[in-house]
């Protein structure tokens, strides 16, 4: 029976990857999924399918045909309309949907084969290691903090026994210190690769509230991919207009600004907060910008390629900038890149992102040269 009932779960589980899959693009554009998030999972909300039948209703009546009504007689006449009727509470069950958990883990498996998303290659951070402890066997001697309890016991007792004086009726066995047993082990240093997402989003006046939902939609995906190719992995935020400062997650997507915006002053803040936490020997550092495309002048956006281009790119496995479409923005600083850099440079990525449907193609576009 528990085989059954294990086989039946991984059936389940392969019918609802399926759904997930099927609706992915629903799924990522829709925020509501965002907000039944847990600390390692997200709910699911999929159709209920039931099977059609019969509802009898309270009148007992003899057959077709009866009741009261002449030939030609329209089948409605008499029959409340819709929201024009009266009456008492139903008993029967209403229509639901079916909430199942799916964990991130295997949100993001999805993502990465519904995208085709090759997984990231390190940057080859060596130098940077994690100690782990292999036990290997058991010895007679050790810490009291590694006496391997079932081992120890066993010896008691074979000892017991060997000498008779172990009996059934009251079997207490005390170890002494021949019977005692210690694990062993051996240290093993494997490097390990952290990586750091730095987000940085324009918040200025053009920069309306679906643009800053397309920018939280499309960073929690980026977030739940990252997350299964890094063992550990640091976000920061970063929001600007003129000026440009550090805050928490929930600031950075709540934010309601307003003003110029000066592009270089998030670029010059995503530099020294590198410099002063993120070493570039030990960290794989990812860069996403997002904004409507409107920049102060042209000396600003000048500022701005020297940054990336002196700085920013060398140390980042990959700078991505997203262009979310505003009414209200003139989309020129993704014309200023492309021009700069040209649209097949090694470290820039760029996307633009008209609205949420584009978000899937983004996604794709930022992940899918696995850096």
């Amino acid at each position: 029976m528990p085989m059954k009932m294990e086989s039946d779960l991984n059936r389940f589980r392969k019918i609802i990857k399926g759904k997930v899959k099927k609706e992915l693009r629903k799924f990522i554009s829709n925020g509501d999924l965002i907000g039944r998030q847990g600390k390692k999972q997200v709910t699911i909300p999929l159709p209920r399918i039931d099977i059609p039948k019969f509802q009898f209703g309270t009148d007992q009546q003899g057959g077709v045909g009866q009741g009261e009504g002449e030939p030609g007689d329209e089948v409605s006449q008499g029959q409340p309309q819709p929201g024009e009727g009266e009456g008492e509470a139903g008993d029967q069950e209403g229509q639901h949907t079916l909430e199942v958990d799916v964990t991130l883990e295997e949100l993001a498996q999805i993502l990465g084969e519904e995208l085709e998303l090759p997984n990231i290659e390190n940057k080859g951070k060596k130098n940077v290691e994690d100690k782990h402890y292999k036990y290997t066997g058991i010895l007679r001697q050790g810490p009291e903090s590694l006496k391997h309890f079932r081992r120890t016991y066993k010896e008691a007792l074979k000892r017991s026994i060997s000498l008779g004086t172990y009996d059934p009726n009251d079997p207490v066995i005390v170890p002494i210190k021949e019977d005692k047993r210690y694990r062993s082990y051996k240290v093993i240093n494997e490097p390990i690769a952290n990586a750091v997402i730095l987000y940085m989003m324009d918040v200025s006046g053009s920069m309306g509230d679906e643009q800053k939902e397309v920018v939280r939609l499309t960073s929690f995906w980026l977030d739940t991919w990252l997350r299964t190719q890094y063992q550990g992995i640091e976000r920061r935020y970063i929001i600007h207009d003129a000026t440009a400062r550090e805050v928490d997650e929930d600031t950075f997507y709540r934010t309601k600004e307003s003003g110029g915006t000066l592009i270089s002053s998030a670029y010059k803040l995503a530099v020294k907060m590198i410099e002063e936490n993120f070493n570039p020997s030990e960290w794989n550092i990812y860069l996403f910008h997002f904004s409507d495309g409107d920049n102060w002048s042209g000396n600003d956006t000048a500022d701005c390629m020297k940054l990336l281009e002196s700085t920013l790119m060398p140390v980042s496995n990959a700078f991505c900038y997203g262009q979310v479409e505003s009414r209200y923005g003139s989309g020129q600083f993704l014309r200023d890149l492309h021009k700069h850099f040209g649209e097949s440079h090694e470290q820039l990525i760029t996307s633009q992102i008209k609205d949420r449907d584009a978000i899937v193609d983004a996604l794709k576009t930022f992940l899918g040269k696995g850096k």
